[in-house]
């Protein structure tokens, strides 16, 4: 009766979503949970405060923007702390459960604590550059409903 009894437990369990890859171009301003494999193009840190003397437990604040792109197009990406080392020009990664933020009425990429930056093999596309989706600007519009 035991063994009847853990299969059913089996079948309850929730199955891993297989990671559906998303392209550079198929990225909206809103959207989350995107999971894409993109080679890095360049780097540049645009932020680096060290931690202050008082606080030793403080880690330093490094963020970088990263222009990323795959055979669609690309994007910026911001890069914050132990992301930064990842991001070299040249590499490929893939970027899980990755979010589209706005700034300045453009849209950047970013993997939060819920995500996950991965280095993996290098892809064999090329990477279409005349397509930057962080150049497109964004207004935000507000639908008023009657």
């Amino acid at each position: 009766m035991a063994s009847s009894n853990s299969t059913q437990q089996d079948v309850n369990k929730p199955a891993k979503r297989k990671p559906v890859f998303t392209k550079v171009d198929q990225l909206k301003p809103g959207t989350n949970g995107h999971t894409l494999v993109a080679k890095v193009l360049s780097s540049d840190t645009v932020v680096h405060k060290p931690r202050p003397s008082s606080a030793h437990n403080i880690k330093p604040t490094v963020i970088a923007e990263c222009l990323i792109g795959d055979d669609t197009g690309t994007i910026i990406f911001t890069a914050r702390n132990e992301q930064v080392d990842l991001m070299k020009a040249g590499s490929t990664v893939i970027l899980r459960n990755a979010k589209i933020d706005m700034f300045k009425g453009s849209m950047r990429l970013a993997v939060d604590k819920w995500g996950r930056v991965e280095v993996t093999e290098p892809a064999d596309f090329v990477v279409k550059e005349d397509n930057n989706l962080s150049l497109v600007e964004y207004e935000l519009v507000n639908v008023v409903e009657e």
